[in-house]
């Protein structure tokens, strides 16, 4: 890692976590070092635990992702009737951000967010073609709502996170130690406080950021996803090929083909499968990738993304991520 930003860095291979260390500081102003529990905004990582908390529902039998999204939320217009739930997890609906005209701080309820989103011009009809949306996954947090009469962050809290052993994961309900949050840092290197500093509701952010990003959770948090994502015991067996599944074509990762599946972008390159994504904000920015065949996680995060004419985290990703799983199996 470049000099400057602080962050943690984790390596596992074949279930046994072989490197789980911090570099640089949290909270410069008070010299907290960085650490294997200090616990960062995952931004759009979040993704993934959206997406697993509707495939948990899928489980329960209380939804099915073929389902357009006016089973949950109600009349919808015209040109989103044939919206589905699958839409919405592999970006396919064909909202367009911009057009919501919603910002991630701005103080907009579960109900403003679905007016704004339900309401904003198509730029592709359904399922024809990829656009990454944010929206999109804010819409199925509320449908995770809907659906299971409890809170967002609750659900998955109760469903995902408990039976995982995660503990430091979530909004507002993990009783994290103030010092342990990490502090973000722009490309000057000035502070921008913490996440639950900027504008949030008393049980989390604002819903143009509830359910695409904010999360916060620790890296030793994110060994345990990762090992329970290896096993049947949370999400079934048929509920993760669903979610890994290689759906819609989406760009290109390390000179490979990128496609999207629930949550998680699939990347086909060299002849080796990768799941993988990766989040950033204006000062954060991090990656998780998991690599099926050799039985290897890497998760690294840094609360500074960048540094102003000297380095930018999220152009040497691919580096990084690969040198760091080639060093956890030798």
């Amino acid at each position: 890692m470049p000099k400057g930003p602080g962050g943690t860095v984790v390596a596992a291979h074949n279930g046994r976590l072989v490197h789980c260390k911090g570099f640089g500081l949290a909270d410069r102003a008070k010299k907290i070092p960085a650490s294997c529990d200090t616990a960062y905004d995952i931004m759009s990582m979040t993704k993934q635990f959206t997406a697993a908390g509707i495939m948990k529902l899928e489980m329960l039998g209380r939804l099915r992702v073929t389902d357009p999204i006016s089973t949950f939320l109600g009349p919808v217009p015209a040109d989103k009737r044939h919206i589905t739930v699958h839409h919405l997890l592999t970006h396919t609906a064909g909202f367009d951000d911009e057009a919501t005209g919603g910002d991630d701080y701005d103080p907009a309820s579960r109900e403003v967010m679905l007016d704004a989103v339900l309401k904003s011009k198509l730029q592709s009809k359904p399922g024809a073609e990829f656009h990454y949306s944010n929206a999109g996954y804010s819409l199925l947090a509320a449908i995770i709502e809907k659906v299971s009469g409890v809170g967002y962050e609750q659900f998955l809290a109760t469903h995902l996170f408990a039976p995982s052993g995660m503990t430091r994961t979530g909004y507002v309900l993990p009783r994290w130690e103030r010092d342990q949050i990490a502090v973000e840092y722009d490309e000057h290197g000035k502070p921008q406080g913490k996440p639950y500093e900027h504008p949030w509701t008393a049980d989390g952010p604002y819903w143009f950021l509830r359910g695409n990003g904010g999360m916060l959770s620790t890296p030793r948090d994110i060994f345990r996803w990762h090992r329970a994502l290896e096993g049947d015991e949370v999400l079934s067996a048929s509920a993760k090929r669903k979610m890994f599944k290689a759906h819609i074509r989406g760009g290109e990762w390390h000179g490979g083909t990128l496609f999207y599946g629930y949550g998680w972008a699939i990347t086909l390159s060299g002849g080796r499968r990768i799941i993988e994504h990766d989040g950033g904000n204006d000062w954060s920015y991090g990656e998780f990738a998991r690599f099926p065949d050799t039985r290897a996680l890497v998760f690294w995060i840094s609360n500074q993304a960048s540094q102003d004419g000297q380095w930018n985290l999220q152009d040497q990703n691919v580096k990084l991520t690969l040198g760091i799983e080639k060093r956890a199996r030798d």
